[in-house]
């Protein structure tokens, strides 16, 4: 009985070596399939997204969100540099908090800029379809329904966006109004003249009522005009523009 029972066991214990060893080679099959289809899944994702991309009926949908991504991308590389420069020269606190700042700015302005192109085109994309034509009233109406929901908000990253767009606008309707006869071509180059009442009109507004300035404008033109007039000694003059410890009386 007992050989009997240790052969039984020498059985068992075979079988499953056997077993183990077995199911050791189909987890590596199955790993190997994994790791050669991982490859082809890919491949077969990027050319069924690239089927849609091409599709024409889909083209006004995805140019929409492609509008958002180009809004995303070009808000951070316009507001990025500008953020840490204007943060570190006229900011205090630490550099946590002018971090904060930056990337606060920049997320704002990417985030207003592509939910604006993204209104802007669906509502274009709308009309047309409705209209069956492209028509001027549309872009002026998609835009003004855009401005008004993302840049209506009156804050500072806003209020730059908005300035910048109204000095652009006055140039280009000037232009616009030569071209069409409502003014008559000017004799001369206008621009000297143009120059010369955008400065003496901005100091004089500096100089006397400068709440009525933006505040960025504000700073610059206190570092500019204000800050030159104060100096205790070489180091205030010509390295740092404000003492870095209170001057000895």
């Amino acid at each position: 009985m007992q050989r009997c029972s240790t052969a039984d066991r020498g059985c068992d214990t075979s079988v499953r070596t056997v077993c183990v060893q077995h199911d050791l080679v189909s987890r590596r099959r199955q790993a190997s399939v994994k790791v050669m289809a991982g490859p082809d899944l890919l491949k077969t994702l990027v050319y069924t997204v690239n089927h849609v991309l091409r599709q024409e009926r889909y083209r006004a949908a995805l140019a929409v969100v492609k509008g958002f991504r180009n809004g995303v991308v070009y808000g951070a590389k316009i507001r990025a540099p500008h953020a840490l420069v204007m943060t570190f020269l006229f900011r205090g606190g630490s550099l946590k908090d002018k971090l904060r700042t930056i990337l606060k700015a920049t997320y704002t302005h990417s985030r207003n800029l592509a939910c604006f192109v993204f209104t802007y085109k669906g509502l274009q994309a709308v009309q047309q379809r409705l209209q069956g034509k492209s028509l001027q009233a549309h872009s002026f109406l998609a835009a003004c329904v855009g401005g008004w929901l993302v840049f209506g908000d009156n804050n500072s990253i806003n209020s730059q966006i908005n300035m910048y767009l109204l000095s652009r606008i006055l140039f280009a309707l000037s232009r616009l109004a030569v071209e069409k006869g409502f003014i008559s071509q000017p004799k001369h180059d206008p621009f000297p003249l143009f120059a010369t009442l955008v400065w003496g009109i901005v100091l004089w507004l500096f100089e006397y009522y400068p709440h009525t300035l933006q505040p960025s404008l504000q700073s610059s033109m206190n570092y500019l005009y204000h800050d030159s007039n104060v100096w205790h000694d070489i180091t205030d003059f010509l390295i740092y523009n404000k003492p870095r410890t209170a001057p000895v009386k």
